[in-house]
């Protein structure tokens, strides 16, 4: 999966508007949690309104 895809999936399984956590989106699409980390924080410094803690979700 290219990045781009993967940050649009990730930005669709968070607008459910329920707690998402980073393993279960790692699990989703196929990646480390720690690419996840990554990509949110990427998101987030394009201005895409995310909000979370590490830990809750």
């Amino acid at each position: 999966m290219r990045r781009a895809d993967r940050l649009f999936e990730i930005i669709q399984l968070m607008r459910g508007g329920r707690l998402v956590t980073a393993r279960t989106l790692a699990e989703r699409l196929e990646v480390s949690e720690r690419t996840i980390y990554r990509d949110v924080a990427d998101l987030m410094a394009s201005g895409v309104p995310i909000e979370g803690e590490a830990g809750y979700g």
